[in-house]
């Protein structure tokens, strides 16, 4: 069985998200970042970790990518050029979402208050939007990769809720309906839910 340990308010949502859309039984440790219970089976820290026959896997979206590979299911063929287009819309929202969101994270509550510089936020959430108006160009739907979700929409769907917690832009309206269609899910409402 499938354990992820990390609080739903995190990254982890993706992960239970995505164990919820494959219906597979999993056991959820709502653990905090830098925790006790989270540095036994990550040194570093952070959360989400999945733990699967005592081996523990960190990082969301190597989680994802790996349950993908396993069921087969909300990924494409590894290998495929379908694959390749996959990975690199994966990795082009975590690059210009992800780690925006992140970087404001880090200035509002994370990095100690002497290493914050608060004013990088307006400059991130200008990023942010130039980065969402471009995908939202090119956006044809209904999802990232056409008729059917993928692990990029998970990551972009758990970004665009981080980003409304966070009072960046909202997305445009492609995006927006993109997101009310995919927040209705009821995997999602599962995980939304949870601790």
């Amino acid at each position: 069985m499938y354990e992820v340990i990390g609080s739903s308010a995190s990254r982890a949502f993706r992960v239970l998200w995505m164990l919820e859309e494959l219906d597979f039984p999993y056991k959820h440790t709502p653990a905090m970042p830098q925790s006790d219970e989270v540095r036994t089976v990550n040194p570093v820290g952070k959360i989400p970790v999945l733990r699967q026959d005592g081996v523990c896997i960190s990082d969301s979206i190597a989680i994802m990518t790996y349950l993908g590979d396993v069921s087969h299911q909300l990924t494409c063929p590894a290998g495929s050029l379908e694959r390749a287009r996959q990975d690199s819309l994966t990795q082009r929202i975590s690059d210009e979402m992800d780690s925006v969101l992140w970087a404001a994270a880090r200035h509002s509550f994370v990095l100690p208050k002497e290493h914050r510089v608060p004013e990088v936020k307006a400059t991130l959430k200008w990023e942010y939007a130039r980065n969402l108006g471009f995908l939202s160009e090119e956006f044809e739907g209904p999802y990232l990769m056409g008729d059917r979700i993928t692990v990029p929409d998970l990551l972009l769907t758990h970004c665009l809720r981080w980003a409304r917690t966070a009072r960046f832009p909202e997305p445009p309206p492609p995006l927006a309906d993109y997101l009310s269609r995919i927040e209705a899910r009821p995997a999602v409402q599962r995980v939304a839910l949870l601790p």
